[in-house]
């Protein structure tokens, strides 16, 4: 039976979740939602090593059922729902090089295919990009790619250098948060430390706006997950000072322009693969004191 933890307070109308856990622990996997059926693909095992293991949750029976394997073992891949297939697309090897390879499981024959590789071998592919790094350093790119017309189009660059940042869409605004700030030319003798930071693009306006002091996050994170969800921006868990992962998920209303204390996630952690769909934030996997197999998810109080 699913274990649901809910808020105290009317202002909070969010709750938690917590469903059966996978029968494989893992870090980095890949998640899809197709049909109230919540797919777990490869990931990273207790070893380091890439899986190639797929697992079933049905959300509504609280099941898990083990699908054919990935013809390809891979961990950080990205995944696509199209209709009842799924693409899965690039990722990491057991010798951690990138791999081409990209192939689609069809949920209605129940097995996998192989389609053409990507032009370059690729992972940490992901439909909203964070700049990212290259080598060591954290790099302030911003750039999205057109499907329509297949050009690339380069945006103002986020005003802060962070690691292991998150970074979500909430209605008209980008929000890249938090993340791990590391020495820059100007302060090169400074160490590596956690920040709230939160910075807003205008997709409408084309310009970034870094909110003052008030309007950062209440806790320090980074490698944490984040999403949109009852009208806040979530920031779940992830690493910060304390020596443990973090159990604490704040959300800043969108329309009150503020941070809340919303539900603690049921067991803190880092690293964790995400999925939003509908009015439900899962969050799978990850680290706690080794790899994870939680999956929980932050759900909207159905008001009715």
């Amino acid at each position: 039976m699913p274990v649901s933890i809910m808020a105290s307070s009317a202002i909070m109308s969010l709750y938690w979740e917590v469903f059966p856990p996978m029968p494989t622990c893992r870090v980095y996997c890949t998640p899809a939602y197709q049909d109230g059926q919540l797919l777990v693909m490869g990931g990273c095992s207790k070893t380091g090593l890439p899986l190639d293991t797929v697992e079933m949750l049905d959300v509504e029976s609280q099941t898990w059922a083990v699908l054919p394997p990935l013809p390809t073992s891979r961990a950080g891949a990205a995944a696509v729902t199209m209709g009842k297939q799924v693409l899965v697309i690039g990722g990491m090897n057991s010798e951690q090089c990138p791999l081409s390879s990209v192939e689609i499981y069809n949920s209605d024959e129940g097995r996998w295919e192989t389609k053409a590789p990507l032009c370059q071998p690729s992972m940490g592919i992901s439909a909203i990009e964070k700049g990212g790094r290259q080598g060591k350093l954290p790099v302030t790119a911003f750039e999205a790619l057109d499907l329509e017309v297949n050009s690339w189009t380069r945006y103002p660059s986020i005003p802060s250098r962070r690691a292991f940042a998150s970074c979500t869409m909430a209605e008209n605004f980008f929000y890249s948060l938090g993340g791990l700030q590391q020495p820059g030319p100007h302060n090169f003798y400074s160490r590596p430390h956690f920040v709230s930071t939160v910075e807003m693009f205008d997709t409408e306006q084309v310009v970034w706006s870094k909110p003052g002091r008030s309007t950062r996050m209440r806790e320090k994170r980074a490698d944490f997950v984040s999403g949109y969800l009852g009208g806040r921006v979530i920031a779940v868990g992830g690493l910060g000072n304390q020596p443990s992962p973090l159990n604490s998920v704040e959300g800043f209303n969108t329309v009150k322009k503020r941070w809340e204390v919303l539900p603690s996630m049921p067991s803190g952690r880092c690293s964790c693969s995400s999925l939003q769909s509908n009015n439900m934030l899962f969050v799978i996997g990850g680290v706690a004191q080794g790899p994870s197999s939680a999956v929980e998810a932050l759900c909207v109080l159905d008001e009715a």
